[in-house]
């Protein structure tokens, strides 16, 4: 059975004169609107804004981002030319402090600007552009293999929950937690999906339930506070989410209520499973102690979508994410295979083997 995904997240056009498609996910459900951004001040927006989102989305849009930074440079001296491409990158790296695959796709493209040795600017703008393509369709191929990898967990006829949107939006296609979805919904394997709407911006339901909905796999759209009662009912069998960054000892930082719902799987004896490319991997953190989290505007909690729903001046705390301490994450599913038991050991040697 073939699997109906949404259009590609993100995609350069063109040549080198060319532009970013992305996905507006700010308009979904209501709209699939596509924006072409031709300079790196609305890809920064886009970024800040969740526009584009998902930790390896975040990190090709940063990566094209750059490239349409630097592209009407018309210096020849090599040196300024890469003066002015560490500023570009410095700037798209403030715009999400989170997701570790922002910054690792802009230091990827740091690294091939420097060894270009005896490129002139002009090749070095194409094998810039060439690699932020590279990112984009390696991202796609590490998906695919998430997808066959997790599959086998999706038992017939489970009940799995997820959190947030790690689908095909938030990458360059098929997904993370998602992946093994859609490779267990092409094996003809029944399931049902069970979507936390994930407050406070709802990319659950605005996301991950029209995602499912459109590639015909059935789910059901919960409210976040009701994943425990769920559990207590014997309905979930399985919960596996996505992840913005992982540290060398496996602690997980996702979406914010992402700690709440492993501790609750624990609760029931349910097991957790992260699906995520090795590029989400930030090995230089022994934990997740230092993962930086990000806050954003109360008014997302206080006037989301526009209605207020407290009081103008309530005080509110919004952070994006939180860290799931690694005992609480049966495996991590990447595209080299499920690293179970989850510990800086078995991490360290799925990256040596590769």
């Amino acid at each position: 059975m073939s699997v109906k995904l949404p259009p590609p997240t993100i995609e350069w056009i063109g040549g080198l004169d060319g532009y970013v498609e992305l996905i507006d996910q700010t308009r979904l459900p209501e709209k699939l609107v596509k924006l072409q951004l031709r300079q790196v001040e609305p890809v920064w927006e886009a970024i800040k804004s969740l526009r584009v989102r998902g930790a390896p989305a975040i990190g090709i849009a940063a990566a094209m981002g750059a490239v349409l930074g630097v592209r009407n440079f018309s210096g020849t001296d090599r040196t300024t030319f890469l003066r002015a491409f560490d500023e570009v990158a410095d700037y798209l790296a403030s715009s999400r402090p989170t997701a570790v695959n922002l910054t690792w796709a802009l230091s990827r493209l740091r690294e091939c600007a420097k060894c270009e040795i005896s490129a002139d600017i002009a090749t070095l703008k194409q094998r810039l552009l060439d690699e932020a393509k590279t990112i984009r369709d390696e991202d796609e191929a590490m998906c695919r293999a998430i997808g066959r990898h997790g599959q086998a967990l999706i038992c017939e006829h489970a009940g799995i929950l997820t959190h947030c949107n790690a689908g095909s939006l938030a990458t360059a296609r098929y997904g993370t937690a998602l992946a093994p979805m859609y490779a267990a919904h092409e094996l003809n394997r029944y399931f049902r999906v069970f979507v936390d709407e994930t407050r406070p911006l709802l990319q659950g339901s605005r996301l991950t339930a029209w995602e499912l909905h459109e590639a015909g796999i059935e789910s059901v759209l919960i409210c976040d506070n009701m994943a425990g009662s769920l559990m207590q009912s014997g309905k979930i069998d399985l919960v596996i989410t996505g992840a913005d960054r992982i540290a060398a000892n496996g602690d997980v930082a996702n979406k914010i209520g992402t700690y709440a719902l492993a501790v609750l799987a624990g609760a029931h004896g349910i097991p957790f499973y992260v699906a995520a490319p090795s590029s989400t991997f930030d090995l230089s953190l022994h934990d997740g102690s230092k993962i930086p989290i990000e806050q954003r505007d109360p008014d997302e909690v206080r006037s989301g979508f526009g209605c207020m729903t407290a009081p103008a001046d309530a005080p509110c705390y919004n952070p994006a994410f939180d860290v799931t301490p690694a005992n609480f994450v049966r495996g991590i599913i990447t595209e080299r295979g499920i690293i179970e038991p989850v510990c800086a050991k078995a991490i360290a040697a799925i990256f040596q083997s590769s």
